[in-house]
This record gives structure tokens, C-alpha cells and sequence, in this order.
């Protein structure tokens, strides 16, 4: 039986996020509703590399299948996305794997990149893609405060109060700071082995109390050492969360 494993971009807005919910629309649904007729019109289930929220965009997510009949992965990224208009999901490429390649456990690194536009005027075209804030970042002082951040630590402060991991600890390879492009906006680069939930939005939006001088770097480390959510700054929207790529 065939496994193909396929890379998948989606804007998350009109979905209640990847997985699969009853009477949703939700990202998993859809897919795996497109890859049915493949399946002899039997379900089939995706196993994915890991879930995103409501709201949250991919640039390269990727999932799972197997399929009884074997296909070229060229007939199965074009089938399934024939199938998938006008939803905006795409899947961008598609490889026959071995039995023995998980989406999610074969996984060494994800990354995610979360977008700000910072300027005075409204965003007009952004909405839903971006968060907008509107009084002037400090780039660096965000940057060293996301320094602190690099490493093993306890991230109790930046995840969400319903997280089910049951461990806090993890290990953040990347959290980069930086404007990119056009002056007006700013990106946040995170890369782990695996996230909490929320944690990515958490720290964004603790990292935003440092660029607009609510906090200085040092009330960020203060924050990490409470290990208490309560302690850490807002959760940043979904729409400026995208999920950039998985390492194997």
C-alpha cells in the first residue's frame, strides 16, 4: 500500500483550524475529502505533522495518506487539487514515501514565521494575514528579549491555559526578529521540535510589550522565570501565524 506524503499551503481563514471537526470546515476535512474518490470513495484519514488553529495560515504543512491503489505522486497532487477548487488550499508537492515515514513522528524541526505590520495607516489588503500595530516597534530591544527565550527552558508562561502536552519544556532552536522587505512590517521566525499551544502567539505577544516599550528586556526573562501564563503578555491573532516547513 503506497504512502504519499504531501506538502500543503492553505489560508486558514475560512477554517476552524486543521483538524477534523463535526460540522466544521476545518482544513483536514477538506483534504481528506478530496482524496476519497482516490480511495474507492471510502474515508481516508490524514495523519499530519502538526495542528494549527483557527485562523492560522500554512506555507508548508505537511500530512500523510495511504492509498490501496498506487498512483504517481503527479496523479495525486492533481487529482486532489482539481477536487479542492476554490477552496484556498493547495497541496505544492507530493512524494511516495516509505512505510515507515510519519508526518508527525518523523518530524526533527518545525517552523513558523508570524507577520506584523507596523505603520500608522489601517491595513486595507492584511486583514487576517497579519497582526497591525500601529505605534512604532524596536526591533532590537524585541531581539534581545527573544534571545532569552533560545534554548531548553520551562515555557509554562507562554502557553495556552488549556494545553494538553504534558511536559512545558521545550527546546527553541530560532526566535529571529527581524523587518523584511518593506520597512512596515516585521517578521517573528520560530523554529523547535515541537511547539506548545499557542506558544508561538504568546511569544509574539510578549515580544510586542518590548518593541513598544511597555516592557524592557529584563521584565521579559522575569516573565519566562514565573512560569505562569498569567505573567506573560497577550496571545497575538491567528492570521499573522504561518506554519513555514517541517524538517525530517
Amino acid at each position: 500500500m503506497p504512502r504519499y506524503k504531501c506538502t500543503v499551503e492553505y489560508d486558514g481563514r475560512p477554517y476552524h483550524g486543521w483538524q477534523w471537526q463535526e460540522g466544521l470546515p476545518t482544513v483536514q476535512k477538506a483534504i481528506e475529502e478530496a482524496v476519497r474518490p482516490l480511495n474507492g470513495g471510502e474515508p481516508v484519514r490524514l495523519q499530519v505533522s502538526g495542528r494549527t488553529d483557527a485562523g492560522v495560515h500554512a506555507l508548508g504543512q505537511v500530512c500523510h495518506f495511504d492509498l490501496p491503489k498506487a498512483y504517481s505522486a503527479e496523479e495525486v497532487m492533481n487529482a486532489v487539487n482539481h477536487r479542492l477548487k476554490p477552496q484556498p488550499v493547495a497541496i505544492v508537492a507530493c512524494d511516495i514515501v516509505g512505510g515507515d515515514f510519519h508526518a508527525r513522528f518523523s518530524s526533527k524541526s518545525r517552523s513558523y514565521m508570524y507577520r506584523i505590520i507596523n505603520r500608522r495607516a489601517p491595513m486595507a489588503l492584511e486583514q487576517g494575514k497579519a497582526w497591525g500595530i500601529y505605534k512604532p516597534l524596536d526591533v532590537s530591544a524585541m531581539q534581545r528579549a527573544a534571545d532569552m527565550l533560545i534554548g531548553t527552558h520551562d515555557f509554562s508562561t507562554f502557553r495556552a491555559s488549556d494545553c494538553q502536552a504534558k511536559s512545558p519544556v521545550r527546546t527553541l532552536d530560532r526566535l529571529e526578529v527581524v523587518r523584511e522587505g518593506s520597512a512596515d512590517e516585521i517578521r517573528v521566525y520560530g523554529q523547535s521540535r515541537s511547539f506548545l499551544h499557542h506558544q508561538m502567539r504568546n511569544m509574539v505577544g510578549s515580544l510586542s510589550l518590548v518593541g513598544k516599550g511597555l516592557w524592557d528586556p529584563e521584565d521579559f526573562r522575569t516573565a519566562l522565570s514565573a512560569r505562569d501564563r498569567k505573567a506573560g503578555g497577550p496571545t497575538a491573532p491567528a492570521g499573522g501565524l504561518y506554519f513555514v516547513k517541517v524538517t525530517y
